[in-house]
């Protein structure tokens, strides 16, 4: 099947390749689920990957932080390289390739433990435990999560007694909180209702300013009001990997424009 590739420049000239892919396949025992993808992540973009349930992409979003490595019968082939590295290559620290490449789930899973120690979670990983630095750290991780004030007077009560999307902030929040470089996000707002989703929706947009965000979503709506590029994913390939504007108006592949209008996926 034809790929598109994302070798033009497009609007992003300015703008270092952050991370990059080529020939990328990833098995499940004999089961290939993603099927010799190649692209490039620009730093401090949006990119969507959307297609239809089993496609892929939650696969290959996953393979970027290497999650699919707690999957036994997982391998991959190809390559993936992250400033400068292979990340399937043996001199790549998974540890510090998950802190430099932060995952926020499709659900909330907020630790059973306080607002602030569910923050300063990572951050104490590291080794960080001076009190002071810790404060710091968390207000600047719920402030850029955009709920710090909804909860800056309730630290030290337990982070399950909060709603779904002050959940899905708080983790957003964690994952800011050990400064990565790449923001994963896998259908982050599909357990969320509308208000909830929008309040994501404008992080993202914001948060762009700072991090190289990748989001799995099957919101084709929302994948076009938040992304630079989208990729659209069928059957483990790649068919089509361009700017969202060009997806969604002028698409080069029929199957995208099929998939986009409605009639299959």
């Amino acid at each position: 099947m034809s790929t598109q590739k994302l070798t033009k420049d497009f609007i992003f000239d300015n703008k270092k390749t952050h991370l990059s892919f080529k020939d990328f396949s990833v098995y499940y025992g004999d089961f290939q689920a993603v099927k010799g993808v190649s692209g490039a992540f620009p730093e401090k973009t949006v990119t969507a990957i959307i297609g239809p349930s089993g496609c892929g992409k939650s696969t290959l979003l996953r393979s970027i932080n290497r999650m699919n490595d707690l999957i036994p019968v997982c391998h991959t082939s190809g390559s993936m390289i992250y400033e400068g590295l292979d990340i399937y290559g043996e001199r790549m620290d998974v540890v510090k390739l998950r802190q430099r490449i932060g995952m926020v789930f499709q659900k909330p899973n907020a630790f059973p433990k306080s607002i602030f120690d569910n923050i300063a979670y990572g951050p104490r990983l590291m080794g960080i435990k001076n009190k002071a630095e810790l404060n710091e750290i968390v207000e600047k991780s719920l402030t850029q999560a955009a709920i710090w004030d909804e909860v800056k007077d309730r630290l030290h009560k337990n982070a399950l007694g909060m709603s779904g999307g002050q959940q899905q902030r708080l983790c957003l929040a964690r994952a800011l909180a050990v400064e990565p470089d790449i923001l994963l996000m896998d259908e982050p707002t599909s357990a969320l209702d509308p208000k909830a989703t929008a309040k994501i929706e404008d992080l993202i947009c914001e948060l762009k300013e700072k991090y190289t965000i990748v989001i799995v979503t099957h919101n084709m709506q929302q994948a076009a009001r938040i992304s630079d590029l989208t990729a659209f994913m069928y059957e483990g390939n790649m068919v089509e990997f361009d700017t969202t504007d060009k997806i969604f108006t002028n698409p080069s592949m029929k199957q995208t424009e099929e998939y986009i209008t409605g009639r299959f996926g």
